[in-house]
């Protein structure tokens, strides 16, 4: 008596690796790679229309980015599990990639039965983190950041004017320096885009 493969769906932009992640994937018996597309935006219909037990979902693709497509997984198809695919073993991904219902991840140049074992782990119901990051994320601690000093610097990310923030979130010009000046004394950065990319990076945003 055999048993149903696991269906697998693989998202990454780059030809060449999802090319060999799914050749390589299907070396596992147990493996059927049903779906592979190269943007965040394919993520939900490809598998809507597959049906796929585990998806693998690269961080940085076009449009919309993985861990965006593992939040529209949750919601759209909860039953498929996500392992983000990354190699960008940043704090804040792991952070927000959980956040948003991924329940692996795993760094791209982990070895190929590393990769095999976390989608069996993670269909079993367990959760599969990268022993390295998981402890970079847990040193990173939690974010010193109040809610509006969040939302100022997401509104910095487009690069507008002080006077363009403040419009956009009802604010003075005034307080909004003030919060972008705090921002950057808390992460210890010279200036407000080095602050967005910090806060990035370990997941305070």
């Amino acid at each position: 008596m055999t048993t149903a493969p696991i269906r697998l769906l693989l998202a990454d932009d780059q030809d060449l690796i999802r090319g060999a992640l799914s050749a390589l994937l299907d070396l596992e018996e147990d493996f059927e790679v049903v779906a592979a597309v190269d943007s965040g935006d394919k993520v939900l219909a490809a598998a809507r229309a597959h049906r796929p037990h585990v998806a693998l979902l690269d961080i940085e693709m076009p449009g919309t980015d993985g861990i965006t497509a593992a939040a529209q997984l949750r919601d759209g198809l909860p039953e498929c599990r996500v392992v983000i695919l990354t190699t960008f073993g940043r704090a804040g991904y792991l952070r927000r990639a959980m956040a948003a219902g991924a329940v692996g991840f795993v760094v791209k140049d982990a070895p190929p039965e590393a990769l095999a074992d976390a989608v069996r782990r993670v269909l079993r119901g367990e959760r599969v983190v990268d022993p390295e990051l998981a402890a970079a994320t847990l040193a990173a601690g939690d974010s010193p950041l109040t809610a509006r000093e969040r939302d100022v610097l997401e509104a910095a990310r487009a690069g507008g004017a002080v006077a363009d923030i403040a419009a956009a979130l009802h604010l003075s010009e005034g307080t909004v320096r003030n919060y972008l000046s705090s921002v950057i004394a808390k992460t210890g950065t010279r200036n407000r885009m080095e602050a967005l990319r910090t806060a990035d990076e370990r997941g305070w945003l």
